[in-house]
């Protein structure tokens, strides 16, 4: 199903709501840079924000389809949220906390627990995820909220911090054990709960995200109805696992977002900076730190975006492709918000001047990407952990694995309708990694098309880089399988660190396969995908350089994409690299 013009609905969907919120360069409005940035220094949202996007029905892509709301996908709520991101991570955050703490709800409640939270959502209400506690922070297995039985109610007693919307969220979703062992979660409404059981506290001042309700909230035997159970008692901590999977995967948008925003920044300023008698644009130095950011984010891109589909396709596979993308796609970022540091010089330093002081801001909210949902550390962890398994069969492509890949890298049609299932969600892969598995077969064809199709250096540095990962990839997974290192170890993090460029590497390598089959003999089509895979092999050999024939191209298109809507994207790319009509 396509849109105008050959759009996909999810595109256009995306389209509608950039026009609505507007330039974040322009001199007013409530997602304009300027704006932002003069309501931040008093730690407060610019006027009329919030109600812009509800208004627009951002809401109701919180609440499935099968539940009344307008999310039909995960797909949808990433390309969404990384529009919002590039403007304003504060309320991209404030909406994805709220998506947190409903998805419990989504996967495990009853009918009427769904209905109620849906219809709330839907006018506006907001929602959190009470799990975090002030001496325990991410660790799960020690949680002293307590729900006492009552008859049939339970009197909640402990104390979550810092938790995301505890103060505007009406909805909280609660990790309590009860009866001092079942660690469950609850459902609370607060218009339902005594007044005077439970106090919020203060906003935490933070370095960035200023405006965002991070606070707290303390229960003094709050009487809560049995019926406030999500799904089965004692599930809750693996019940959290699961839910976070969802939204590991889309803080790749936040990310995502950013690196847009950030470059677009920069690059404006190379064009418009003078300096030695010419523009900053013109040294090499510049030229290189943008381009090295443009190709990452097409990278991230690459990575996050089918993992967004998996949810509607192979959801069981996101206990560990989550994880990828949370570590993998936030590092990312970090790095693109340096190059554009470095292109900024002291301007990045400043909350005024360029982009009205805007991109300092993104800076300092960005970081709290690689921080929730579990750190870098904790997901390096859960990929260390599932290491030993996969590689066993890392030169065994799954059965049935090309069907999937094809309708995870395809982007010619939207994801399938997500129709959510506690059921789906996995805490382990086992050794199901289409992704990583696939690599071989993919690899061979792909040499075949560049001697095929491509001609001159593009080709051969092609089937250059594809030959050195390839030879990386074997030597890696045979180690793992032979050694099965500790996850908890530096020796182990290093290893998930590892198995993320191959994840990613085998994501772009897919996306050309599957989503350019028209455009990859034409200027550019393939381009990119040499440049993506030349800077992943840099992660693991830094004399790596990048393919000079392969640039120019791809420095015009950045150029052109500058003004105007359009994001830095492989939509973009692919647009620009399709064959001319005949």
């Amino acid at each position: 199903m396509s849109g105008p013009a050959g759009e996909r609905p999810a595109h256009a969907l995306v389209a509608d709501l950039e026009r609505t919120l507007g330039d974040p360069a322009a001199e007013s409005g409530p997602f304009s840079f300027a704006e932002i940035v003069a309501h931040e220094e008093n730690d407060s949202l610019p006027p009329g924000a919030v109600e812009l996007l509800r208004s627009w029905g951002f809401s109701g892509y919180l609440v499935p389809e099968d539940f009344g709301g307008r999310l039909r996908n995960l797909e949808d709520l990433f390309l969404l949220t990384r529009t919002l991101a590039r403007r304003n991570l504060t309320l991209a955050v404030m909406f994805g906390s709220a998506l947190l703490g409903v998805n419990s709800v989504w996967l495990w409640g009853n009918d009427e627990q769904r209905a109620r939270v849906a219809g709330a959502l839907l006018d506006g209400e907001l929602a959190c995820f009470a799990v975090s506690e002030p001496d325990h922070g991410s660790d799960l297995g020690t949680n002293e909220t307590m729900a006492e039985s009552d008859g049939d109610d339970f009197l909640l007693t402990g104390e979550k911090w810092p938790v995301g919307n505890a103060t505007r969220g009406r909805f909280v979703t609660v990790y309590a054990a009860i009866d001092g062992s079942r660690s469950s979660l609850l459902l609370l409404d607060k218009e339902q709960m005594e007044k005077g059981s439970w106090t919020n506290h203060p906003f935490v001042r933070t370095v960035g995200l200023r405006g965002h309700d991070l606070s707290g909230i303390t229960f003094d035997r709050t009487r809560v109805p049995a019926g406030a159970l999500l799904g089965r008692a004692g599930a809750g901590l693996v019940g959290i696992l699961q839910v976070l999977q969802i939204t590991r995967t889309a803080i790749g948008a936040l990310s995502i977002g950013t690196m847009d925003s950030v470059l677009r920044i920069a690059l404006r300023h190379a064009r418009e900076r003078v300096l030695y008698g010419q523009e900053i644009y013109q040294l090499p130095v510049i030229r290189r730190h943008l381009v090295h950011a443009h190709v990452d984010l097409l990278i991230a891109e690459c990575t996050a975006l089918p993992v967004a589909r998996s949810l509607s396709i192979v959801p069981s596979r996101l206990s560990l492709w989550s994880s990828v993308v949370k570590y993998l796609v936030p590092t990312l970022g970090e790095e693109v918000v340096q190059e554009a540091a470095r292109v900024l010089g002291a301007r990045s330093y400043l909350r005024e001047g360029v982009a009205s002081g805007a991109f300092q801001k993104l800076q300092r909210d960005h970081a709290i990407a690689s921080i929730f949902e579990g750190t870098t550390h904790v997901n390096l962890h859960s990929i260390a952990a599932q290491l030993p398994a996969v590689a066993r069969v890392a030169d065994r492509p799954a059965v049935g694995g090309e069907g999937v890949l094809r309708q995870l890298f395809d982007w010619s049609e939207d994801a399938p309708q997500w129709h959510p299932s506690g059921r789906a969600l996995r805490l382990t892969n086992a050794s199901e990694d289409e992704i990583t598995r696939g690599w071989g077969p993919a690899a061979d064809e792909a040499r075949r098309i560049a001697e095929r199709e491509l001609a001159g250096p593009e080709g051969a540095a092609l089937v250059k880089v594809l030959s050195e990962l390839s030879r990386r990839r074997t030597d890696f997974y045979t180690r793992i399988a032979a050694e099965a290192p500790d996850a908890a170890s530096t020796h182990g993090q290093d290893q998930a660190t590892e198995h993320s460029v191959h994840h990613a590497a085998a994501s772009c390598l897919y996306t050309w396969l599957y989503s350019f089959e028209r455009e990859r003999a034409e200027p550019g089509g393939s381009g990119w995908l040499v440049l993506a895979l030349q800077r992943l092999l840099r992660r693991l050999d830094h004399t790596t350089e990048l393919e000079e024939s392969c640039l120019p191209w791809l420095e015009e298109l950045m150029l052109s994409s500058l003004e105007g809507p359009r994001h830095f994207s492989l939509q973009t790319v692919r647009s620009a690299a399709g064959p001319a009509p005949a």
